[in-house]
């Protein structure tokens, strides 16, 4: 990775000696190249957004009280059987 680096900065730095390369390019250049290393990251970490992670909070919260009132459901059945 390191060879990668130092031929890159080489190449840059050939660039801006020929003229053919301003601070404006390579700032934006860098800009671009973050942006698509933190889009790659972000999709290797499953990150969601907000509004999706409230939506599934919601979900599993409804299911964990439809299960309670299953299991309770369950137990006066169980109760009655008994009786």
């Amino acid at each position: 990775m390191e060879k990668y680096y130092n031929n890159l900065l080489k190449n840059i730095t050939e660039l801006i000696e020929k003229g053919l390369l301003t601070s404006k390019d390579l700032s934006k250049e860098a800009e671009e190249a973050l942006k698509f290393r933190i889009e790659i990251l972000v999709n290797k970490l499953n990150l969601v957004s907000r509004e999706e992670f409230e939506v599934q909070k919601k979900l599993t919260n409804k299911l964990k009280n439809d299960l309670i009132k299953l299991k309770k459901r369950k137990k006066k059945i169980t109760k009655a059987k008994k009786s």
